[in-house]
């Protein structure tokens, strides 16, 4: 019996299965997010959601390793994780369980990465994230977890000491990425002293 292979896409395709999945995810963040403001934390309900919607992220990158990676995807995959995290710290700050400004300082990182990868980007450079980007984005997962798991939702300083060590982690990849990216950047001629040496050439 032949073994079935997988059907295999081109960086430039759009419809994918993991593409899919990461627009399932991006529809999912608001949804998750109004759910926990209008229910509150502490429900089992919510934490069985949360965690499958956090480890979709395993299953959207196996399905791109399988299928073959995009550049669409490369937007839509981190996109999912950003909308995800948000939203539910979004839902969560407003229940007061977390405060607003250690969010705010996450929003701003990933607004702010999301503008530089989509100027590398359009300038045909791709900035990998470094192994510690996953890291964060499992800690800030972990803080919206403990927020809604029933066993602790109600340890509050529990979750709050999360939340900053994802605060120190956002902060300090966000740091890495952009160094990184203006290496880059300058290696492909296309970073800030490229353009100023082609002005003055």
């Amino acid at each position: 019996m032949s073994e079935v292979r997988a059907t295999r896409f081109g960086p430039s395709a759009l419809a994918t299965p993991a593409n899919a999945l990461s627009m399932v995810r991006v529809l999912a963040a608001p949804a998750f997010g109004i759910l926990l403001a209008r229910t509150g934390p502490d429900s089992w309900l919510l934490w069985v959601l949360w965690t499958m919607l956090a480890f979709s992220d395993r299953l959207d990158g196996a399905l791109a390793r399988r299928h073959g990676t995009t550049r669409s995807g490369a937007f839509l995959d981190p996109l999912a994780d950003k909308l995800l995290v948000l939203a539910a710290l979004a839902a969560l700050a407003e229940l007061g369980r977390f405060a607003w400004w250690p969010i705010a300082v996450i929003a701003a990182r990933e607004l702010t990465m999301s503008a530089f990868r989509t100027y590398a980007g359009r300038r045909g450079v791709s900035i990998p994230a470094r192994p510690l980007a996953k890291v964060k984005t499992f800690v800030q997962d972990l803080a919206v977890g403990a927020a809604v798991w029933p066993l602790t939702a109600g340890v509050t300083d529990l979750a709050r000491s999360v939340l900053w060590l994802a605060v120190a982690f956002t902060l300090v990849t966000g740091l890495e990425y952009v160094v990184d990216g203006r290496r880059v950047l300058r290696r492909a001629g296309v970073g800030p002293e490229a353009v100023a040496d082609r002005h003055a050439a």
